[in-house]
């Protein structure tokens, strides 16, 4: 049987169970109030949060579309008449090492002698005329360094400094300044490449000429000589009188003479057609013979003469033909064939990276009348 309990015990015993209960809701409600405000503060935090990643978002949506007034694609004006070809436009020049010489057939599968020459890692290494002064100044020119020494310590502290300045931190063994126009500036450390050239143009090729040692007229000036066979004298082979009468009674300056035959003076080949371009090699074809021993240094510039009589013209103000402009005239009128699709201001690597490794001179280049 269950125990009896009374009256009185059972009230007593409720009464400290409500007791107890009031007391222990105290705390539970001040916890309930506590987590309720860490609730509220996260929420609160939260939707913080959300908004200011709503925000952001819009932020972000609104800043995703760059403001595209003109492509990025599309150069500006003033870089469109940067890069145009111009009547007196004037580009750098290569210098270049030669290799020898080789047979090259055209198109058309005639065989002709050609001469290999080899980029060695050109360099823009100073700007002469372009400061603050460029438009009063009547001379601009480009400094190129080419030809890698084996550490910077093979030239001159005088050189390093110079060449550091331009971005350049290995040792040239040549430099050579090239005179150009004010609108074909390049920056300083450019490398240049062997597609500054274009197969079908013609290029000047300037280096120092050949040492053949003391000659004689017939070889060094390419005199005929005296009679083989009668009125001579074991003198087939001299150059004669020298001089004139007791007036002026001396050997003019710079009579044609024997002495030394090349190896001190430079010489200039013009007009030297361009066959083939190696640009995976630096390597340039060039049609004919230039001045200069194999692993002589040369310097290869565009062809001026078939641009002089348009530059000539235009400085005139009248027309290739010479007649008077009208005002309405281009200027490619005054350049020569196929000068305007040449890289300007100069063939760079990045340019030789996207073009084919190898391209030849083709048919309708053999055909033109005016070679660039």
């Amino acid at each position: 049987m269950r125990p009896s309990i009374s009256s009185s015990r059972a009230a007593s015993l409720v009464l400290q169970q409500r007791l107890a209960s009031l007391t222990i809701q105290t705390p539970r409600l001040a916890a309930a109030a506590t987590q309720l405000g860490r609730s509220s503060a996260l929420q609160s935090s939260s939707s913080t949060c959300v908004r200011a990643a709503l925000h952001t978002s819009s932020r972000t949506a609104q800043a995703a579309p760059a403001p595209t007034p003109k492509p990025a694609s599309e150069p500006t004006k003033a870089e469109q008449e940067i890069s145009k070809w111009k009547p007196t436009s004037k580009r750098v020049g290569l210098i270049a090492v030669k290799r020898g010489m080789t047979s090259f057939f055209l198109p058309n599968g005639e065989r002709i002698p050609a001469t290999v020459l080899q980029v060695h890692s050109n360099q823009i290494s100073a700007h002469v005329g372009f400061g603050e002064n460029a438009n009063e100044s009547n001379y601009t020119a480009l400094q190129v360094a080419a030809i890698d020494t084996p550490t910077p310590w093979h030239v001159t502290r005088q050189v390093r400094g110079h060449l550091k300045k331009a971005g350049v931190n290995t040792g040239k063994r040549v430099i050579h300044e090239f005179p150009v126009s004010a609108d074909a500036l390049v920056p300083l450390g450019t490398r240049l490449s062997a597609v500054h050239f274009v197969p079908g143009q013609s290029v000047d090729v300037r280096g120092i000429t050949r040492g053949h040692g003391f000659q004689g007229v017939m070889k060094r000036h390419g005199f005929h000589g005296l009679r083989a066979s009668h009125g001579v004298s074991i003198s087939h082979r001299s150059h004669g009188s020298t001089g004139q009468h007791q007036d002026p009674g001396r050997v003019w300056p710079g009579k044609k003479m024997a002495g030394r035959m090349g190896g001190n003076k430079h010489g200039t080949i013009h007009n030297l057609l361009v066959v083939r371009i190696d640009a995976e090699k630096d390597l340039i074809y060039v049609k004919g013979n230039v001045p200069g021993p194999k692993g002589g240094d040369v310097t290869v510039q565009d062809a001026r003469r078939p641009s002089w009589k348009g530059e000539k013209m235009y400085r005139r103000g009248r027309l290739p033909t010479g007649e008077a402009l009208s005002g309405k005239e281009p200027d490619s009128i005054y350049l020569a064939t196929g000068v305007d699709k040449l890289p300007f201001p100069a063939g760079t690597k990045a340019i030789a990276d996207k073009l084919p490794a190898i391209v030849e001179i083709g048919l309708t280049q053999l055909n033109s009348p005016n070679k660039a």
